[in-house]
């Protein structure tokens, strides 16, 4: 039970980073089947609110305008745009320069969350050990290939998301604690289809590829909308209110690691000796840096639940 108690939050953190790390899979699938990022974005978020709507029916709104408003930005920021500018920095420029630079996102959550927290920011050993960690994924990313081209507008994208995701961080360590989870899960879902639809009016036939869609296209979307979206976003808030918003960000580095063996399984690509080295950099970047941070805090970094009902 000390056992659980102790590693539990950081084996779901670990569990939902690695169903995230398969979705590229799914997306990819779903994209070749003609669906647009904007479309599988909604059905995945729809699915999502369906499977959470019974747990989390009352209330409707938040105690105050300005909670509201954060919820707001919990969707547009871990949602809608979030999922749209990744999305769109794959078509402008190259996977291995949007890989790179959306998995410093734990880097840019942890400069942002230490402008504002102290008890968020990170000693000099823990940012030595996001560094290994991220050089790491680099190597995992590169998978031997060093070949990094520039492509202005889709690495610029591919920036966007990375401080949207740190923004999504930063709002959920405001009001995460003083709602209940599933309550913000809900809410982040309800704002993230709200903010898509302009993006889908644009597009008048988006939706006409799902008239023939089959038993694949299902499948994937069944899986992104209920796995990595419902179970995962809830998973992930609570993970983040127990570990702290720095600690659980940090598990983020796994994600090109879980890709780089789900490729290589499900598609067969290569796996150099350098992505290996890679791999055993991230693992090891985030044990010393966990470490680190329980030394430098005292163990603390759990985030106060200033009145939360729980999950």
């Amino acid at each position: 039970m000390n056992i659980m108690r102790r590693y539990g939050h950081h084996a779901l953190a670990f569990l939902i980073v690695a169903i995230w790390g398969t979705t590229f899979v799914s997306t990819k699938v779903l994209m070749l089947h003609g669906l647009s990022p904007a479309v599988i974005f909604l059905i995945r978020f729809l699915l999502a609110y369906a499977c959470i709507l019974p747990f989390a029916p009352r209330p409707l709104l938040s105690a105050t305008w300005r909670d509201e408003a954060l919820m707001l930005a919990l969707g547009v920021t871990g949602g809608s745009l979030y999922f749209l500018t990744e999305n769109m920095a794959l078509r402008h420029s190259y996977c291995s320069n949007v890989a790179l630079i959306v998995c410093a996102t734990p880097l840019i959550t942890g400069f942002l969350l230490g402008l504002f927290y102290r008890d968020e920011r990170p000693g000099w050993r823990s940012f030595l050990c996001s560094l290994i960690a991220l050089g790491g994924m680099a190597l995992v990313v590169l998978n031997g290939r060093f070949v990094l081209r520039l492509s202005p507008a889709g690495d610029l994208l591919a920036l966007c998301a990375s401080v949207l995701w740190a923004l999504y961080s930063l709002a959920f360590r405001i009001v995460g604690g003083r709602y209940p989870l599933l309550f913000v899960t809900r809410k982040t879902f309800f704002y993230g289809l709200l903010t898509i639809l302009p993006f889908l009016s644009a597009d008048g036939g988006a939706l006409s590829p799902l008239r023939h869609a089959g038993a694949t296209v299902w499948a994937n979307l069944l899986y992104l909308g209920v796995v990595a979206s419902f179970f995962c976003f809830f998973g992930w808030n609570v993970a983040m209110r127990r570990l702290g918003v720095s600690r659980s960000t940090n598990y983020l580095y796994l994600n090109p690691v879980v890709t780089l063996v789900t490729s290589h399984w499900i598609l067969n690509e290569q796996v150099t000796p350098l992505a290996l080295l890679g791999s055993a950099l991230v693992l090891g970047g985030l044990y010393a840096g966990d470490v680190c941070r329980r030394r430098e805090r005292g163990g603390a970094g759990k985030m106060p639940a200033r009145g939360g009902r729980g999950a």
